[in-house]
């Protein structure tokens, strides 16, 4: 096989993936935005500002917004200071689950 049909073959399927990529990219935010739709509607109705679960440290306030590097300030190893930072599982992308 000459190195120019590996070439053309090797282009082919990477354009090939990155087509299906930009399909599941397309496809995962239009079934994503129904589940917006119904949040934003909640908090318009229910006027909320912020969401704000504990109020001990700042990286359990709000877990989406929070700073990821503040829960290991005093290293990577430490023992948590609060007890909400146990009730807050990790995020499903670091579970492995969706």
């Amino acid at each position: 096989m000459r190195l120019s049909t590996c070439y053309f073959i090797m282009v082919t399927g990477c354009l090939t993936l990155l087509g299906l990529l930009l399909y599941h990219a397309r496809s995962a935010d239009s079934a994503a935005r129904s589940g917006r739709l119904v949040r934003a509607s909640l908090v318009k109705e229910l006027q909320l500002t912020d969401l704000c679960i504990f109020t001990e440290a700042r990286y359990t306030r709000h877990p989406a917004m929070a700073d990821l590097h503040s829960p290991f300030q005093d290293g990577p190893v430490s023992f948590e200071h609060f007890p909400s930072g146990s009730m807050i599982p990790p995020p499903a992308h670091l579970r492995g689950t969706r």
